[in-house]
This record gives C-alpha cells, sequence and structure tokens, in this order.
C-alpha cells in the first residue's frame, strides 16, 4: 500500500502539480524561442503553472514575450562586444568608455532587481537561456539556493554559460561537443526545444502558397529575419545559372535588404522573393535542400524535418560560435559547410551539385534525422519535474 502512494504521489506530481517556473535569458530569438516552447510545454503539462520570463529592459524579448501572453520582467542590464572592445576604444576613445562606465552599476541595480523578483516569486526552478540577463539572475538564484539549470542551444558555450556551468544543478544540451568546454555532473542531452510546426497541410497547397511549381525541386534560401547581405549576394552573382536552371529558389532577402532587391526585381520565374517567411512550416514542407545560416534553433529544426542542408556559419557572432555548430553537423554528414566570404562563388554552385545527387541528398537526410529530438521540450520539463519530487 505504501508503494502505491509512493507512485501515486510521483505521478500526481510530475503530471499535475502547479509549479513556480522563471525563464531567463533572450536577446537573440535563438535564445527567445527555445524559452516559448519549455514555457508552452509546461503549460500544456498544468495550465495553472506559474511562468515569469525575465530579460533584459531593451531587448527584443520584451516586445516578443507578452505576444505569446506570458509575463516578462526586464533587468537594467547590457554587455559588451568583447571583440571589438579594443578596436572601439582606439577609434572613439572617450565616448566609448563614457557609454560602458555604467555596465558595473547595471550589474549591481540588476543583482539587486533580480533578488527582490526571486523573493517575491520563489521559484521552483530557474533555467536561464542565455542573453545578458541570464547572467546575474542565474548567479544569484544559485547563491540563494534556488533549484538552477541552464539551457545551451549551441555547441560551444558561451561566456555566461561557461562561467556558471558549474553552479547550477542542470544543464540541458543539444551537441554532445560541449561536453568538453562546461564542468557539471548533471548534463542533459535532449536536443533543443523547439517552436511548433504543422507538417500536415495539403502538399500541392504548399506549393500554391508561395506560387512555386510542384513539378520543379525547391531550394529554400534563409539569412535570419534581417537577413544575411553574404547570402543575397550568392544569389545576385548568380542570377544568370539561375534563370537557366531546371529548379526554382524560395528566398528569404530580410526585411533590410528586401526593399532595395525588390526594387531591382529580376524578373525570374523560378525565383519567388519574400522579405520574411511567416510560415516556416510551410518553407520547409516545400523544400529539398536548405541553405541557412548555422545558428542551433535553426539546425535544430533542419534536423528534425531531416532536409539536405549547406550552412554558412555567420562570421559576426561570438566565440564563432555558428561555425563550430555547422562543423559538427559537418562531420556527421548532415551538411555541406560553406565559409562566408565563399558565398558569391560557391554557394549556388553547391547547391546546384548537390540538388543534381540524389544520393548524396538521401545520406544527408538520413544523418539529419539521426540528429534530431523531437522531443526536447517534453523531455526537459520531464526532467524538471523530476528533480523536484
Amino acid at each position: 500500500m505504501l508503494v502505491v502512494k509512493i507512485i501515486y504521489k510521483k505521478v500526481m506530481l510530475k503530471d499535475e502539480k502547479k509549479i513556480n517556473v522563471i525563464l531567463c535569458g533572450g536577446g537573440t530569438g535563438g535564445h527567445i524561442f527555445p524559452m516559448i516552447a519549455i514555457a508552452d510545454e509546461l503549460k500544456r503539462r498544468n495550465k495553472q503553472n506559474n511562468i515569469l520570463f525575465v530579460g533584459s529592459k531593451d531587448r527584443m524579448e520584451m516586445e516578443i514575450v507578452p505576444k505569446y501572453n506570458y509575463q516578462i520582467i526586464g533587468l537594467w542590464i547590457s554587455g559588451i562586444k568583447r571583440s571589438s572592445m579594443i578596436l572601439n576604444i582606439l577609434l572613439l576613445g572617450m565616448p566609448f568608455i563614457f557609454k560602458n562606465i555604467f555596465l558595473p552599476f547595471k550589474i549591481l541595480f540588476s543583482i539587486i532587481q533580480s533578488i527582490f523578483i526571486l523573493l517575491k516569486y520563489r521559484p521552483d526552478m530557474v533555467i536561464g537561456f542565455g542573453g545578458y540577463s541570464s547572467g546575474p539572475f542565474l548567479f544569484i538564484s544559485s547563491i540563494l539556493k534556488y533549484k538552477t539549470a541552464i539551457q545551451e542551444q549551441n555547441s560551444y558555450p558561451g561566456l555566461t554559460n561557461k562561467i556558471l556551468s558549474n553552479r547550477v544543478d542542470m544543464i540541458f544540451i543539444a551537441y554532445d561537443n560541449i561536453k568538453k568546454y562546461i564542468s557539471n555532473k548533471s548534463i542533459f542531452n535532449y536536443g533543443n526545444p523547439l517552436r511548433k510546426m504543422n507538417f500536415n497541410s495539403d502538399q500541392k497547397n504548399s506549393y500554391d502558397y508561395f506560387k512555386l511549381d510542384k513539378n520543379k525541386k525547391t531550394i529554400l534560401v534563409l539569412g535570419g529575419s534581417l537577413g544575411a547581405k553574404s547570402i543575397n549576394d550568392g544569389i545576385l552573382n548568380n542570377l544568370s545559372l539561375i534563370r537557366e536552371s531546371s529548379f526554382q529558389i524560395l528566398w528569404q532577402t530580410g526585411k533590410y535588404y528586401y526593399e532595395e532587391i525588390n526594387s531591382n526585381d529580376p524578373g525570374i520565374n523560378n525565383l519567388i522573393i519574400k522579405p520574411f517567411i511567416k510560415r516556416m512550416d510551410i518553407a520547409y514542407k516545400v523544400a529539398d535542400i536548405i541553405i541557412s545560416r548555422a545558428g542551433a534553433i535553426a539546425i535544430s529544426e533542419l534536423c528534425i524535418i531531416g532536409k539536405p542542408a549547406i550552412l554558412i556559419p555567420s562570421p559576426n557572432v561570438v566565440d564563432d560560435h555558428q561555425t563550430k555548430n555547422a562543423s559538427e553537423i559537418q562531420e556527421k554528414g548532415g551538411c555541406v559547410m560553406i565559409k562566408d566570404t565563399d558565398c558569391k562563388d560557391l554557394m549556388m554552385k553547391e547547391a546546384i551539385s548537390l540538388i543534381s545527387n540524389n544520393k548524396k541528398m538521401n545520406l544527408m537526410k538520413d544523418s539529419l534525422k539521426k540528429l534530431g529530438k523531437p522531443f526536447a521540450s517534453k523531455n526537459i520539463v520531464d526532467k524538471i519535474y523530476n528533480s523536484l519530487l
């Protein structure tokens, strides 16, 4: 009878107990959307769960999170671009120094603000996802002995997560390679939590949605919501090649570049130009191969859908982590990696070579699907509940 009661208690806790969780981090979609995915899974598990987001006061999470009907508090915190700090000091002198002189005060103020939030909210678990706000909030949470965790999206940890890795109770990762850089006994590779996508739409309607020809192979070209100049140049410098080809391209230019590109529309029937693709699930469905940056979340989605990929790491990220992400996928046969500086000359040549090689495409699909972890959100939330038993 005692055993039955214990089992019953565990089941009730896992499936029904109301818990308070704080999710901290942000700055980019790569941090924000995994946070929202975990929040959605917590709410799916129990609608009464209390979820609070903590972000940086002037960053994009303050606009995005409320759209998903979650509460967010912004800390007065920012960071320094380490790679350009010396150059900025030399070029800008006192203006740059003065601009960053408030950083120690921001950190102190954020720590004090974090203490008040924690004492008021009394979370059962605090999870950091990277970004400026994640550092001070996770640090003070660990000092005050709250249960803490990190969800690291990339194959190389950011500075904040590297420093805090031995202070938190658990670390959730998406790449085994990261174990070389962080120290913690409780590391779990469940993959990256991803946004919900619907792949059940009719195939013909999917092509019609973008005005594509269902009889042609499709290359999906992405450079992020703002766009990537090097990837766009890879298209613009190969228009004659595209015009004469038998495939079609669905091209997300990014909002920043769209107006200029569209005003000089090359008038190629097999080139569909969009500033931003809202229905990424439909775009993934019609694509035969995908050209993309090598952000952690983009790669995780590619692994789930199992579409051959050409990855072009951005050179403008801390610690060159996109190159590390892409290298790990390339080593396992899931992608072709091209340097950003080689886009203009190699991107379309590699794309044509790949889309013409069905054998290579099938091998890539198999490799990517083996790397895919579609139940990341569920497994992470399961672990959170189990840790509270």
